[in-house]
Parts: structure tokens; C-alpha cells; sequence
């Protein structure tokens, strides 16, 4: 009985063991997110500043494509790292990744003209977007399929973490100059700071990204067999290591005898059916509008009644905003593996539409003074209420949630680029929502937000009706074609039923 109870705690010890090992992995993998969101956030404070510095004061669009112009690179950069990452692996690729948004920190810092600028930030872009597709892809392939769905939930919340630093470090630098147009360091503009410093966390992502085992099935798939299990010994107990190499060999050695199959072209507008469903998934979570809420939160909460000429006021403001995206990303981890992908993002879909229909609604009672929409009464508190109900419902469920099928969805043999292609959609979606919010906003802020609800309704009946349940299952097992023909067959019985 000792023995049997010895032996016992030692199997629970050697889980717990492989476990925070698979956790320390997607944590490292999932830094990529972090540049994301301290990239995005790093902008916003020193654009003000850029302006005057390149006198584009008289240029707006020429300012707003300086902002958002990283995302281009990142389209870019997504579109091609599922290819380079199948050619050369994963952690090759995550090395790239870091060295790019490494040479824009400095490059970015030491700009002499706007053009010099924008070059820049897109070579970061670059990096961006190719953390964005690596991140997902190898979590799901190292991570355990029970809790697959929450390390994959890493990703938003590196994200939404990054946001804040950014803001933390934007505020810091600039109370230390006494503004972002003045000198710091070195007889550098703070604003140039700003910039330098996303070296640090580059610099972190690089060395963690070196310190990495390569994914099992990559090795898997080039032959490295024993280079494989010792991978998945590190992450799984071993009496399934046997199990989950010859899944991930079964899977290969299929993926070659279909290799004519191993195309992304199908009968729906030139795409896989599965393809479709990942660039939509990629495009709603940015259809939304939920960017506008951080790039564009001055005019917001200008109009609800906030001093935002007060730097302290609007760092505290958008702090909470951010402070509350992190904490229901914590939802998301903890709910994604209990009760599913479909199940999260319906629930999300409705709140969001609730949430943006009462900014909408709020906004129609705008009253315009001095050029600006200015709401009366109890419309403002009602706005600000909106808005961050929207960031609730959209941190706990789209915004990690998406993220975590992008790296489930696809079959193996296509997981790659279209994962990519999913990424990149999503990057170009965004560009086009931060570039076109300023005109939509000075034409109607209630048409504007309306929109946006209408795309947060679009995607509750997209997700009802065309996007698969992934939780419980191998990547090796799933065929997602397949899954979504399951899955649209389950709710017509639950419907009858």
C-alpha cells in the first residue's frame, strides 16, 4: 500500500513537473503577442509628438498611415511565416521574428524623416505578424490537448500585458523629460525613447525563442524521430509518448500519400471551406472595432464628459481599460478548455452587440459644440459603461478565443499557410478599421459604432452556424471539414431537441 501511494505521488509530482514545463514553453512562445500589443500602444504616445517633429500637422492621413503602417508589415510577415516555418521550423522563424522588431526599436528611435519612419515600422511589422502566426501554431502543436485551449489563450493575454507596458513606459519616459517632444538621454527626444526601449522586450523574446525545443512534429516531419520523443518526454508523461509520436507520424505519412490535397484551393471563392472560416474568424475579431477603443480613445472619452488635455486623466483611462482587458483574458484561460470554443464566443457575440448597440444608441444623442460631439446628461456615464462592457465581452471570448482555433482548425497539412493567411487577414482588417474610424467618426459617431454592431451580430450567426468545436481534440485526429460538418449536424439536433 506504501509502495502503490509512493508510486502514486511520484506519477502526480511528475505531472505537475511536465505540466509547468508545457506552461513555460507557451508562456516563452506567446511573448510575440507582447510585442504586438507594446508596439501598437508605443505609437499612440509618441504620434503627437512625430507630428510636430515632421511637421504633419496639415498631413492627417499622411499621420494616421505613420500610425498603422506596422500593420501592413504585418500582414506581410503573417502571410509568409507559416511557409518559412514549415521550410526551416518554427523557433528559426520566432528568432526572425525578434531580430526584426529588434533593428525597428532602434531604427524607429533614430529616424530623421516621417518616410525613414513608416520604413521602419514596417520592418517591425515584419516581426509582428510573424510572431503572430508562430505563436498559436507551436503552442497547439507542443501543448497537450486538455489544456490546449488555455495555453493557447497565452497569446491575448501577452497582448493585452504589452498594452500596458507600453502605456506604463510611454507615461514614464515622457513625466521624466516633462513631455514626449523633450529631451531625455543622450540629448534624445522622449519620444524616440519610446521607441528604443521595444528592444528590451525583443531582446527577451530572442533569448527565450533560442532557449526553445523545436515543435515534435516538425522534427517528426523531417525525419528527427528520436530528436521528437525526447521533445514530446518533455511535455507529456511517458507512457504516451509512444502514443503521441506515432499519432504525429501516422498524420505525416497520410499528409504525403495526399499531398495533391495538401492544396488551400477549393470550390468556395478558390478556398478550402476551413480556409474561409479562419480569414472570417480573423476578420470579425477586428470588425468589431474593439483597435478604436485603444487608438482612438481620446475622442471617446472626450465626448463623455473627461479633461483628456490632462496627460494623468487620460493615462488613468486608458490604464483601466487596459488593467480590465487583462483580467478577462483570465476568463478565457479558465473557461476555454471547461466549456468550449463555440460556446465562449456566442456568448461574446451577444455582449457585443448589447454593449457597441448602447454606444451606438448613446451616441445618437450626441450634441456637437465646437466641432465635437459633446453627450448630454446621462448619455456619457451610459457611453463609458458600453465601452468597457464591450472590452469585458470581447477580452473573455474573441480576443483570445480566435487566437487559440487559428492554431486548431486546420488540418496539418495546410496548417501552416493557412494559418498565415488567416493572420494576415486579420492584420489588414485592422489597418483598414484604424484608417477609416477618423472618417467615419467625423461623419456619424452612432452610424459608426451601429456598424460595428452589426458586424458583432454577423458574427454570432457565423459562429453558430459555420465555426467548428475544437476542444478535446488532437490535432492529429481533426479533420476540420469534417468537425464542421459534425458540428452543423449537433446543432440541428440541439435545435429539434
Amino acid at each position: 500500500m506504501t509502495n502503490q501511494s509512493a508510486g502514486s505521488g511520484t506519477d502526480h509530482a511528475t505531472e505537475r513537473k511536465l505540466r509547468r514545463k508545457v506552461i513555460a514553453l507557451s508562456i516563452a512562445a506567446a511573448l510575440g503577442g507582447f510585442l504586438f500589443g507594446f508596439d501598437s500602444s508605443v505609437i499612440n504616445g509618441a504620434v503627437k509628438a512625430i507630428e510636430e517633429d515632421f511637421d504633419l500637422g496639415s498631413l492627417p492621413l499622411l499621420s494616421g498611415f505613420t500610425v498603422a503602417s506596422a500593420l501592413l508589415g504585418c500582414a506581410i510577415g503573417a502571410y509568409f511565416a507559416g511557409r518559412l516555418a514549415d521550410r526551416i521550423g518554427r523557433i528559426p522563424v520566432m528568432l526572425i521574428g525578434a531580430g526584426l522588431f529588434l533593428v525597428s526599436s532602434i531604427g524607429s528611435g533614430f529616424a530623421f524623416a516621417v518616410w525613414d519612419l513608416i520604413a521602419w515600422r514596417v520592418i517591425g511589422g515584419l516581426g509582428i505578424g510573424i510572431a503572430s502566426v508562430i505563436a498559436p501554431a507551436y503552442i497547439a502543436e507542443i501543448a497537450p490537448k486538455a489544456v490546449r485551449g488555455a495555453l493557447g489563450s497565452l497569446q491575448q493575454l501577452a497582448i493585452t500585458l504589452g498594452i500596458f507596458a507600453a502605456l506604463l513606459s510611454d507615461t514614464l519616459l515622457q513625466g521624466a523629460a516633462g513631455g514626449p517632444n523633450e529631451p531625455l538621454w543622450f540629448d534624445q527626444d522622449a519620444w524616440r525613447w519610446m521607441f528604443i526601449v521595444c528592444a528590451i522586450p525583443a531582446i527577451v523574446y530572442g533569448v527565450l525563442a533560442w532557449r526553445l525545443p523545436e515543435s515534435p512534429r516538425y522534427l517528426a516531419g523531417k525525419g528527427r524521430k528520436e530528436d521528437a520523443r525526447k521533445v514530446l518526454a518533455s511535455v507529456v508523461p511517458a507512457n504516451e509518448v509512444d502514443g503521441a509520436l506515432e499519432e504525429i507520424e501516422t498524420s505525416l505519412r497520410e499528409d504525403k500519400e495526399n499531398a495533391r490535397t495538401a492544396s488551400l484551393r477549393g470550390k468556395m471563392f478558390g478556398l478550402l471551406p476551413v480556409v474561409w472560416v479562419g480569414i472570417l474568424l480573423s476578420m470579425f475579431q477586428q470588425l468589431v472595432g474593439i483597435n478604436v477603443i485603444f487608438y482612438y480613445s481620446t475622442s471617446l472619452w472626450s465626448s463623455v464628459g473627461f479633461d483628456t488635455s490632462n496627460s494623468g486623466t487620460s493615462f488613468t483611462i486608458s490604464v483601466v481599460t487596459s488593467i480590465i482587458n487583462v483580467l478577462v483574458t483570465f476568463v478565457a484561460i479558465f473557461f476555454v478548455d471547461k466549456v468550449g470554443r463555440r460556446p465562449l464566443l456566442l456568448t461574446g457575440s451577444a455582449g457585443m452587440v448589447v454593449s457597441l448597440g448602447v454606444m451606438a444608441l448613446a451616441f445618437s444623442q450626441a450634441v456637437v459644440t465646437d466641432g465635437a460631439p459633446q453627450l448630454p446628461g446621462a448619455w456619457g456615464p451610459i457611453a463609458l459603461v458600453g465601452a468597457n462592457l464591450f472590452v469585458i465581452f470581447f477580452g473573455a471570448t474573441w480576443g483570445p478565443i480566435v487566437w487559440v482555433l487559428l492554431g486548431e482548425i486546420f488540418p496539418n497539412r495546410i496548417r501552416g499557410r493557412a494559418l498565415g493567411i488567416a493572420a494576415a487577414a486579420q492584420w489588414l482588417t485592422n489597418f483598414a478599421i484604424t484608417e477609416t474610424f477618423p472618417a467615419l467618426s467625423s461623419f456619424s459617431l452612432a452610424f459608426t459604432y451601429g456598424l460595428y454592431t452589426f458586424f458583432a451580430l454577423v458574427s454570432f450567426f457565423f459562429v453558430f452556424f459555420a465555426v467548428p468545436e475544437t476542444k478535446g481534440r488532437s490535432l492529429e485526429s481533426m479533420d476540420s471539414l469534417k468537425v464542421v460538418r459534425k458540428n452543423s449536424k449537433e446543432a440541428v439536433d440541439a435545435r429539434k431537441a
